[in-house]
């Protein structure tokens, strides 16, 4: 009763419960509107207390865990998994997976594309992440690649035909979200054509140094605070957006900068131009660290308008790593990237085989924040060709994952049931069993409907 209370005009209750309830409850009666004010009240004061009081039934990623005793044992060993977060205001879903070079075979053959377009439409996805940028070279023809005077050459099919053409149509065809990966960002092969000729491009570290070692080998980085390196970048952005049918573009953790980077004669000079300061020779200084940073977001604001301004409704996405290491690490300031509006979904990769450091990566402040904006997910490790990843990990970090309201993109398709110690259909069959039913991204059930 106090409750009621809470939610109904003081001056009403004193001019209708005072001295006599019972006849005052007749005169409520007798009029129409303060009955209908009445139930009004008390309905709403129930349902709140309904919704308070009722737990959650039917949880669907409970019942996963629950049903698949594998993926459960392994879930059960971090608690918060097995009751899951009520998730934010809801996002588009993402269920995705990267295409990446290691797929080549797949992208050259119409045949085996449509094969594994099939199966990933059966299994439920959504979205694909095909690459067309990597190793200094792209995967479509290429204008602003042939005057550059990078790539002479240009990816075909086997029967001659456009690659990327091919997998945004067929793509389509299966209902699927398609959004080419610009994989390498600033990052190229130090004996890539990119590299060698164009050596102004190259920032450096403070002792020379033009290269680092990262996961494809030993690399040169382009200089993203050099206008010829922006506008190289951008063009290239721009002749895909521009070109062909996609539903968005996504950058990765290359995007960015090694923080040992920045030492060469064009930023300096720059930094002392701007600042009145020669750079620090302590590459983690605070100023230092937020001036280059700055000058990232401020490209990648650009970058995205740019794209936006030829196709509107475009999907703009980024898979960095966590954002401490993103930001300290790399000058990747992913989250005021989306702060300032114009990243529209945010995929975070967590490549951590222990499930309690994988839920506490997810479970980030920033995550949190970033789902209440955008669609967000997060990037789990399928397997890799020297690496196999058992179908049980996977499983169990993709229903974590989805337990706190987050969608999944998969690195990378070959993995999926390529790679592993499971048979191609026990694998198969339990990401079936993760998307029981279909979740279309909103851009494809537009194209659906007409």
């Amino acid at each position: 009763m106090q409750l009621i209370r809470s939610f109904m005009p003081q001056d009403w209750l004193r001019r209708n419960f005072s001295h006599n309830p019972r006849h005052s409850f007749r005169q409520i009666l007798r009029s129409r509107k303060r009955f209908l004010s009445f139930l009004f009240s008390v309905t709403f004061t129930a349902t709140l207390l309904l919704h308070s009081l009722i737990p959650v039934f039917g949880n669907h990623d409970q019942a996963i865990a629950q049903l698949k005793p594998q993926a459960a044992n392994t879930i059960s060993k971090a608690s918060p998994v097995t009751q899951p977060v009520t998730p934010p205001k809801r996002r588009e879903e993402i269920r995705g997976v990267w295409l990446t070079s290691n797929d080549f075979s797949m992208f050259r053959d119409r045949k085996l594309l449509a094969e594994g377009l099939q199966q990933l439409k059966q299994l439920n996805f959504n979205t694909i992440y095909p690459v067309v940028w990597n190793s200094g070279y792209v995967m479509y023809p290429s204008e602003v690649a042939k005057e550059a005077g990078i790539q002479t050459f240009t990816y075909r099919g086997n029967d001659g035909h456009d690659i990327v053409a091919d997998i945004i149509e067929q793509g389509h065809q299966h209902n699927l979200a398609v959004m080419p990966w610009f994989e390498f960002g600033f990052m190229a092969p130090q004996m890539s054509e990119l590299a060698v000729k164009h050596p102004e491009w190259l920032t450096q570290q403070r002792n020379g140094k033009r290269t680092s070692i990262t996961a494809a080998g030993e690399v040169s980085w382009l200089n993203p605070f050099h206008p010829e390196v922006q506008k190289f970048l951008t063009d290239l952005v721009l002749e895909a957006v521009s070109n062909y049918d996609l539903d968005g573009i996504q950058f990765d953790d290359h995007t960015s900068l090694p923080k040992t980077f920045g030492y060469d004669r064009y930023t300096l000079n720059l930094y002392r131009q701007e600042t009145k300061k020669d750079a620090p020779a302590n590459v983690d200084d605070p100023a230092w660290v937020r001036w280059r940073a700055n000058k990232i977001t401020a490209f990648m604001s650009q970058l995205s308008k740019a794209a936006k301004q030829r196709k509107p409704d475009l999907i703009f996405s980024v898979s960095p790593n966590y954002h401490e290491f993103a930001y300290k690490q790399q000058l990747q300031d992913w989250l005021s990237w989306v702060r300032q509006g114009f990243v529209d979904e945010l995929i975070v990769q967590v490549y951590r085989p222990d499930l309690d450091d994988f839920l506490s990566q997810i479970s980030r402040p920033e995550i949190i924040e970033v789902q209440n904006r955008i669609s967000t997910g997060i990037g789990i490790l399928s397997g890799l060709r020297n690496s196999n990843v058992p179908i049980s990990r996977v499983f169990s970090q993709a229903v974590t994952a989805k337990n706190r309201g987050l969608g999944i993109s998969f690195f990378y398709y070959r993995s999926l049931w390529g790679y592993g110690p499971e048979s191609i259909d026990q694998r198969q069959r339990d990401l079936q069993y993760l998307f029981r039913s279909p979740a279309p991204r909103l851009a494809r059930q537009m194209v659906s409907q007409k």
